[in-house]
């Protein structure tokens, strides 16, 4: 967390108690994180919404082969400004929290955070960023964690390419 503190990172608010509209609504980069007390209780079914019919739950077997033990980090985003230059980091967060309490979402992404028991306890930090820097560091952040754990981080199920 202090390293990420010290790249510019802001917000570390457990979901539960974040203040949506406290979110900047500018494009950056976010983190979803585990407290350091955290231990992974894997749902046999996920609390997301179906998106597209298609039921976000994998089996637990599957979960627990993701999960990274040594890694606060479980899932690295980023908030684009979208095709209309309206949207950001408050909107993306909010549909991905939205997303967890089982409405139906616009897209697929950290749909394994919401397998886990205890979510609520898990924060989200953010970073802004210029629409044009987001691809590159976001790329940069994942490339850090998979040189550090040897994977992607638990709930990132695709490489951001630059």
């Amino acid at each position: 967390m202090k390293e990420l503190k010290s790249d510019g990172f802001t917000g570390f608010r457990p979901i539960k108690t974040l203040e949506i509209n406290r979110v900047p609504n500018r494009q950056g980069l976010f983190v979803i994180m585990r407290p350091t007390d955290f231990t992974p209780k894997f749902l046999t079914k996920s609390t997301a919404g179906v998106f597209k019919k298609k039921d976000p739950s994998l089996p637990v077997a599957d979960l627990s082969e993701r999960w990274v033990d040594s890694a606060q980090i479980l899932y690295l985003g980023k908030a684009g400004p979208g095709s209309q230059g309206n949207r950001g980091l408050r909107i993306q967060l909010k549909e991905i929290i939205d997303f967890g309490a089982g409405k139906p979402p616009g897209h697929w992404d950290s749909r394994l955070v919401w397998q886990l028991g205890g979510v609520g306890k898990l924060i989200i930090a953010w970073k802004e960023l210029p629409a044009e820097e987001l691809n590159a560091a976001l790329s940069e952040y994942q490339a850090r964690f998979i040189e550090e754990h040897g994977q992607l981080p638990y709930a990132n199920l695709v490489q951001s390419r630059r």
